[in-house]
């Protein structure tokens, strides 16, 4: 076997095309215990995910977290499923769809959406392999992580650039590490908190709650945490609010370590016991609605609030395919693709005015037979 593969064959004269790699987290496929252990298994083996000593993770794992985890998982899962499956994957697809659709009326040339996931399906390979049956040779990586984690887009890194290294040929590749301070994003995030309260009425309170990372990742050098306080302030002030209107919190923490603080659910007690009203809690971090907001914050977190004693906690639903979500990533993907072929009708590059017919005639006439 060759150690490097090149499926489909190389074909003189065929166009070459720009593909845009959409990466998200991941979800089961079906919300069983059955389904979501095999996740949770790939999901919790990553070395970027789980930071501990490979052997006493691996009897945890196996040990005690997938016989008992499986089945709570599920119950949440069953809890947001539709007849459309996943809210993550469903709201990824039409994020994908929305920016293809955009991005196919103000490029040069052939661009080819894909959106895939970290763990689970549709995997990353088997969307690289799209790219390659539609002659992608430049892709753009653009993990939907607006705030840069290890564990999220440099697990994504990881699995990308290791699927790559199997090819022949390496297509041009840029990857996108984060967006958590554009503009766009900034005015995408205070304009559906502007079109929450226009429809909900305005609650006391703001809550910004971004998903949590161990503590240790922040001591060893992760940014996220600095770039979820960016995130947060930058909008409080594209939203004219004072320092006493909004807060930020931490969700989604597992296990005894210590993680990022505050957190979500333990500020949320105590303002229920405070009495507080009716508090509206957006997720920046998060550019599809998924488990963690759809069901940890906007069911669970939202009764912890009431027995606590306080009102209503209303959530804002995440950016999914907003028009002005999709101008963003069509904005950042164009940002990345400066001196491609597809950034501009005009070829002043220099290095190749050719058509791809005229490439199959010299290609020919040099004894390719393809």
């Amino acid at each position: 076997m060759p150690r490097y593969h090149s499926t489909p064959p190389h074909e003189h004269g065929l166009a070459d095309s720009l593909g845009v790699l959409l990466v998200n987290l991941g979800t089961p496929d079906e919300p069983t215990s059955a389904a979501v252990r095999p996740y949770l298994r790939q999901f919790l083996s990553d070395p970027r995910v789980v930071e501990a000593p490979r052997a006493f993770w691996w009897l945890a794992l196996h040990g005690f977290i997938l016989r008992f985890r499986p089945a709570r998982s599920a119950e949440a899962y069953r809890k947001i499923w539709s007849d459309q499956g996943s809210p993550l994957l469903r709201h990824s697809r039409g994020i994908g769809d929305a920016l293809q659709s955009s991005l196919a009326t103000r490029l040069s040339g052939t661009v080819h959406v894909e959106v895939a996931m970290s763990y689970g399906k549709p995997s990353i390979e088997s969307a690289l392999d799209v790219f390659w049956s539609q002659n992608v040779r430049r892709v753009i990586v653009l993990p939907m992580y607006p705030q840069y984690s290890g564990s999220t887009t440099g697990s994504a890194f990881d699995a990308v650039t290791a699927l790559l290294s199997t090819r022949r040929w390496v297509p041009e590749f840029r990857f996108i590490n984060h967006y958590f301070d554009a503009k766009g994003y900034i005015s995408a995030l205070a304009n559906s908190v502007r079109d929450h309260w226009n429809s909900q009425g305005r609650g006391e309170h703001l809550l910004f709650s971004f998903h949590g990372l161990p503590y240790q990742m922040l001591l060893d050098g992760d940014p996220y945490h600095c770039q979820c306080q960016k995130t947060a302030r930058l909008v409080a002030a594209e939203l004219g609010l004072s320092g006493d209107d909004w807060s930020l919190g931490f969700q989604s923490r597992a296990g005894r370590a210590k993680w990022l603080q505050p957190y979500t659910d333990e500020m949320l007690t105590q303002w229920g016991q405070d009495g507080r009203g009716d508090i509206d809690v957006i997720c920046p971090g998060f550019a599809a609605d998924c488990l963690e907001t759809l069901e940890e914050i906007a069911i669970r977190y939202a009764a912890v609030y009431a027995q606590s004693g306080g009102g209503k906690l209303r959530y804002i639903p995440a950016l999914n395919d907003r028009d002005d979500h999709i101008s963003l990533l069509v904005q950042i993907v164009e940002k990345n693709i400066a001196g491609w072929p597809e950034a501009s009708t005009d070829d002043d590059s220099g290095i190749s005015a050719s058509t791809p017919q005229e490439s199959l005639r010299l290609a020919r006439e040099m004894g390719a037979t393809k």
